[in-house]
């Protein structure tokens, strides 16, 4: 290879770590706060409806939530995203709970029994291609995000700061608050907790 051709690649290297850089959050390999939300169409939810964030048009808020059935911590988390459902909704505020585990506890027949059974305020939605968790550079479940009106990310990370009984800081609905008045929340982005999405093994 000659030296102008080496020059070339090495410096094409550095642009694209460098990029990478530049447009990765503290704690997210993909996404920066302020990045516009990757968008979902056509995912199938537990209430047998095809759903796209462009359904969401008229909400002042939306919270994207990877989440799912199989993860103790996941399932811990239920109850408070049930809650968070039920009292932000007359706020105009969307919960939209995505999950992409192909196990079958996380597929989308158990999740429908499960929402039946659980009589949760929320719906479930599937994605078996796996790409939206992808798209989101989401690693954990639950793992949540705060799109304020112009659909750009305003918070992304844990739900709150315990996984315990006692919260005393709930990154959520702070970065709620902060985006229906069109602000900055105090605390942008944590470390999601709880337990890896399970990503399928991609044949070589």
């Amino acid at each position: 290879m000659h030296q102008q051709q080496c020059w070339q690649l090495g410096l094409a290297c550095i642009l694209y770590l460098t990029a990478a850089f530049v447009h990765a959050g503290e704690f997210n390999e993909v996404l920066s706060i302020g990045d516009v939300a990757p968008a979902w169409k056509d995912l199938t939810g537990t209430d047998g409806k095809t759903h796209s964030l462009a359904d969401l048009a008229k909400a002042d808020v939306v919270v994207v939530v990877f989440t799912c059935a199989s993860c103790e911590t996941a399932v811990d988390y239920e109850a408070r995203i049930d809650a968070l459902t039920k009292k932000y909704t007359s706020e105009n505020v969307a919960v939209v709970a995505i999950c992409v585990n192909r196990v079958e506890a996380d597929r989308l027949p158990a999740l429908t029994k499960r929402v039946q059974e659980k009589k949760v305020a929320f719906h479930y939605i599937y994605d078996e291609s796996q790409k939206i968790a992808k798209d989101y550079g989401a690693m954990f479940t639950p793992e949540f995000y705060v799109l304020g009106k112009d659909r750009k990310i305003v918070y992304m990370g844990a739900m709150d700061d315990s996984t315990d009984a006692v919260v005393k800081v709930r990154y959520v609905e702070d970065a709620i608050i902060a985006a229906k008045k069109g602000e900055k929340p105090a605390v942008t982005e944590t470390i999601a907790r709880g337990c890896r999405i399970r990503w399928a093994r991609e044949r070589r």
